[in-house]
């Protein structure tokens, strides 16, 4: 998101981000330089530092994309998920608040707090269900989703209570360059690189809805340009896969770019115990946000995971790096 605002807008950043174990310096070095950017190290759950941004920076807009995001780590460790999705967005909605009474009729009607969430806020649907629009019911069923959906509900209630101008975008799986190695995409890559097992949850037949990364910043900052408050704009791609067909995807392109002599990296394919309360399938009806936001996804999956594989195959410094002092690859979630 902040390569992309840098990089293809005029617009100003300064990124809240206080640097939890899934952030990387690295991946806002291309743009770290530029006087248009600035981070602050603060967590979002601090609301006198956040009302001392808000005073300092004075913003037309808010962005929130802070969350825990992990389900597996979710189910393991309930209370962080909590203190960052619901606490975090309080605080953060509080110190909007305050500082939006204090600007002048012209500039309160422009500006905008844009919550970004998940499809996974929906719960999930069986094989013959259509798919997700803004107005399905909300039915939450992990510790992750329950906390995200509090958190849109909460960024709601702001904008009916006390008029402050919020909207929310809910989306499908996102994947692409720099996605930190715990998630399916990039931890399948790399053990593939690495000739490690392939671990897939249960027999490999539930269903993500995948949106490559850059059509999703590109999205997003068509919603804080033109969302209007109380919207809410369902994101996605249509590219539905099962989780086996990603993974066969990815070694089918890894033998292809990077051909292993052991042989195809099929073979390294290993079914194991399933996550708890694991959703079947997800997926977003796209229509009225591609409307709405005049926005369309450019990546189908065949072209989106072929960039992400490239990229794995030329920045190994960074995902090795990671390996070796923060994230072995090891399996999360497995409380019950």
């Amino acid at each position: 998101m902040v390569r992309h605002l840098i990089r293809d807008t005029s617009h100003e950043v300064l990124n809240v981000d206080c640097m939890t174990y899934a952030a990387s310096e690295e991946t806002v070095g291309e743009v770290a330089a530029d006087p248009r950017y600035r981070h602050a190290a603060v967590n979002i759950v601090n609301g006198v530092e956040l009302s001392k941004l808000f005073e300092e920076y004075r913003p037309d807009a808010v962005m929130h994309l802070a969350a825990e995001s992990h389900v597996d780590r979710s189910i393991d460790g309930p209370g962080v998920f909590v203190e960052t999705n619901v606490t975090g967005t309080y605080a953060l909605l509080e110190a909007a608040r305050r500082y939006w009474q204090t600007l002048d009729a012209e500039a309160q009607k422009a500006f905008r707090f844009h919550h970004i969430s998940t499809d996974e806020v929906f719960g999930h649907l069986e094989l013959d269900d259509p798919p997700f629009t803004e107005t399905t019911p909300y039915d939450p069923r992990s510790p992750y989703s329950a906390s995200k959906a509090a958190s849109d509900h909460l960024v709601r209630a702001w904008y009916h209570t006390y008029g402050l101008p919020t909207f929310v975008t809910n989306t499908t799986n996102n994947y692409g360059v720099w996605h930190f190695p715990e998630k399916l995409i990039p931890l399948v890559t790399i053990n593939a690189l690495e000739g490690k097992e392939l671990p897939v949850y249960g027999k490999g037949e539930n269903i993500r809805d995948w949106l490559f990364v850059e059509d999703h910043a590109e999205a997003l900052v068509k919603a804080v340009e033109n969302g209007k408050p109380g919207e809410t704009y369902a994101i996605g791609a249509r590219q539905p896969r099962t989780n086996l067909d990603v993974v066969k995807t990815i070694c089918s392109v890894l033998d292809e770019l990077s051909p292993d002599p052991a042989g195809p990296r099929e073979r390294l394919i290993r079914f194991v115990t399933d996550r708890p309360g694991h959703d079947f399938r997800y997926e977003i009806d796209p229509s009225h946000a591609e409307k709405a936001l005049d926005w369309k996804a450019k990546h189908d999956f065949e072209t989106g995971i072929r960039r992400t594989v490239q990229w794995y195959l030329d920045n190994r410094g960074w995902w090795e790096g990671i390996r070796a002092r923060r994230y072995t690859g090891q399996r999360l979630g497995t409380k019950a």
